[in-house]
């Protein structure tokens, strides 16, 4: 499973929908998402992919706190 947050939307999308797997790196993963949302990928730059141990993706903007 893929969780994306993306300009305060929620959506889960399944990895093969993206054509994306865990393996691959944060770059190319967003890249991907980029042409599936069909957004520039300067609009994911600051955005952070997380692998959870069950193997999910969370896409999601970086967290900035104080």
């Amino acid at each position: 499973m893929v969780h994306v947050r993306f300009e305060g939307r929620s959506f889960d999308y399944a990895e093969r929908e993206l054509r994306v797997e865990a393996c691959m790196t944060d770059r190319e993963i967003k890249a991907r998402l980029a042409q599936f949302l069909d957004a520039s990928t300067d609009r994911l730059e600051a955005y952070v992919v997380e692998r959870t141990q069950l193997g999910d993706l969370i896409i999601r903007p970086e967290a900035v706190y104080g």
